[in-house]
């Protein structure tokens, strides 16, 4: 603690320093501390605007391993200097400077076990001729940062020392050092999260941005009351736990290490050196945004406002009405036979833009790009007088995205209909072959019977602690109606040919940590819910097709297909984005970036997307509007509409 007042033992009576140690240059604070003068338990607010820094001390010949395992780790190991064997001062960082002496406190670890706290290591200095020390970055250094915002600093107010925890996020391991990564906790005002995110990315050496905004379970941190290094800090009303890397990660790794002897800072105790914070204006390259994707748990995700900006760009793209394009050639006669002779609902007078929801594809794709294992589902037998009944809006789309999460490694599954399983098996068998898909995705059913339980289909043995799946999405599904029927939008009763996977979105509520997206252009699909107030006042026959079950996340196109397009375009700018992965690994290992051109090869693309809809209708499924085996989905000509859009989304990646 760093208060306005601090008591300072002067040979051998107390005195206050009225000034606190705030104010004071890093040099008189390192002297105060080498000649045991404080009374305090931590230096957090001390010399205000310099960097401050963890220490480990290890033998020579493992040096040069614990430095690459800092630059395998530089979020909670940044590395600021290493020193050469038996040095004990560091130039770079401070002048007049002695590590034996200059830390409050200071670990002793002995193969692998902490065997006590020294206050100096000079009765160490034989041993410490052989050794090497690494001085880290520390997260105090950015807290006058955040202070000048006006935010409060807790642990500061509260006059403790910051919380530490231990996680279940395993750091990239290098030789013998390997450990999960620590982290501090920090309550920050709900309103004040972006400004503490602007304000702390750009301090690289002191931790960067956030790597967790939200519940610390998810952290696997089980006593959110007990941290495992220094003190509780209590939250105020409207404070969200915010997370940082930290250097106590260093003290796991050694831990670990098991080397016969080992020194550390004590957690706190900081070394003082006399370089000055960075400006973070000066090195804000990219512009850091903070959303909300979750709220039970509680959970954020961070995002460049760049990377915003284009999936904003998909987002109005998709949610054109196709009727922009109803005058003109690019219009299939059987199109304008439609609108003129039938009385069902047609493309271009549907009301789609009223259901509308913003930044709900941004929203579901930072949800999607934090899931680990996804289910999709899509079909709509809307052509309930063919075999087989099903539409091509809706499979193209669940296949591109399923394409992209394959290529950013997750796992992914297609639930559809029992009726419809063998020809979606040949649909994606034919798919890899033309190399849609680089692998099969698996296919399930879920026919909702007394033996099979949604929860025990979605969780292992329908505990809902240990869900199957992170994210559940429907793609031109057909959805239930309030009358518990499932209706095309004619209006026609289809349910005879729907398995109720509907109670998988309505089970994924009741599990913490499942999230699921909707994608339709109608109303009438699973996932729509959150609008059909809209869809009833808007859409020809809302009133009675109206979906609704509700999903978290509502994306509406003007096509089905499009809004999985956005969504595979969606998750490859997310992935290529430097802030957003750095927030997904949580600062450890290295940027993913190289697998950038493996994600671009799994976009949609014209070509692609021309193969699977010969494949569709090779296999007899039409188009949603005119029951039409052409080139075409929803009445619009693939070679002119869908091949457009699809050349607009990818516009907007490059």
């Amino acid at each position: 603690m760093a208060s306005p007042e601090v008591k300072i033992a002067l040979e051998g009576e107390e005195m206050v320093f009225t000034g606190g140690l705030r104010s004071l240059l890093p040099l008189a604070v390192r002297n105060l501390i080498r000649f045991n003068k404080l009374n305090t338990s931590n230096t957090s607010g001390m010399a205000e605007g310099y960097k401050q820094a963890n220490v480990v001390i290890l033998h020579k010949s493992l040096a040069d391993n614990f430095e690459k395992f800092c630059h395998a780790n530089n979020g909670p190991l940044p590395l600021l200097y290493r020193s050469k064997p038996g040095d004990w001062k560091c130039p770079s960082l401070s002048s007049n400077s002695d590590i034996r002496t200059d830390c409050l406190q200071y670990r002793v670890y002995e193969y692998g076990l902490c065997t006590g706290t020294l206050t100096s290591l000079k009765e160490y200095s034989d041993q410490l001729k052989d050794m090497v020390t690494f001085y880290l970055g520390c997260s105090f250094s950015f807290e006058k940062a955040v202070q000048k915002l006006g935010v409060p600093v807790r642990n500061i107010e509260q006059k403790s020392n910051v919380s530490m925890y231990k996680t279940d996020v395993p750091c990239l391991s290098v030789a013998t050092f390997c450990c999960n990564l620590v982290v501090t906790m920090r309550p920050i005002p709900e309103d004040k999260l972006e400004a503490v995110v602007l304000a702390t990315y750009p301090l690289k050496e002191s931790h960067g941005a956030p790597v967790h905004i939200g519940d610390a379970g998810l952290l696997g941190i089980q006593d959110f009351s007990n941290p495992d290094y220094g003190d509780p800090v209590q939250p105020h009303p409207g404070d969200v736990p915010v997370f940082w890397a930290c250097g106590v990660t260093g003290m796991e790794a050694i831990s670990n290490c098991k080397s016969p002897l080992a020194f550390a800072h004590s957690p706190g105790c900081m070394f003082i050196t006399d370089q000055k914070n960075e400006d973070a204006e000066a090195y804000l390259k990219e512009i850091p945004e903070v959303h909300c994707i979750s709220q039970s748990p509680l959970y954020y995700s961070i995002v460049s406002a760049a990377a915003v900006k284009r999936i904003r760009d998909l987002e109005s793209l998709i949610g054109i009405d196709p009727a922009g394009r109803n005058q003109g050639p690019v219009i299939h006669p059987l199109l304008r036979l439609a609108r003129k002779f039938s009385k069902s609902p047609v493309r271009g007078h549907r009301g789609v833009k009223h259901l509308f929801c913003q930044d709900q594809l941004l929203k579901a794709c930072l949800s999607i790009s934090h899931a680990q294992s996804v289910l999709i589902t899509t079909g709509f037998p809307t052509h309930f007088n063919h075999e087989p009944p099903e539409e091509n809006d809706g499979p193209p789309g669940a296949i591109a995205i399923a394409a992209m999460l394959q290529a950013l490694g997750k796992y992914v599954v297609i639930v559809t209909d029992l009726r419809a399983m063998n020809l979606f098996k040949q649909i994606i068998e034919e798919a890899v072959q033309q190399g849609i898909l680089k692998a099969p995705v698996p296919l399930m059913s879920y026919q909702g019977d007394a033996s099979e339980s949604a929860l025990m289909f979605l969780c292992d043995d329908g505990n809902v602690k240990k869900p199957r799946f992170d994210h559940l999405i429907a793609i031109e599904r057909a959805g239930m109606a309030a009358d518990g029927n499932y209706y095309n939008a004619r209006k026609i009763n289809i349910k005879h040919l729907v398995d109720p996977i509907d109670e998988l979105f309505i089970a994924a509520r009741t599990i913490p940590g499942v999230t699921t997206t909707g994608i339709g252009d109608g109303g009438n699909e699973l996932g729509m819910g959150k609008v059909k107030e809209a869809v009833k006042k808007h859409i020809k026959n809302g009133d009675v097709i109206a979906c609704d079950v509700e999903a978290d996340f509502t994306i509406v196109a003007g096509v089905s297909n499009w809004g999985g397009y956005a969504v595979a375009c969606s998750l490859y700018i997310l992935n290529t984005c430097e802030i957003h992965d750095r927030y997904l690994r949580k600062a450890i290992g290295f940027p993913r970036l190289s697998k950038k051109v493996v994600w671009a090869s799994a976009l949609p693309s014209v070509t692609k997307e021309e193969n699977l809809l010969q494949i569709l209708r090779h296999h007899g499924v039409r188009s949603g509007i005119t029951a039409s085996l052409e080139m075409e989905v929803d009445g619009l000509s693939f070679y002119s509409t869908h091949s457009d859009m699809i050349e607009k989304l990818l516009g907007v990646l490059h």
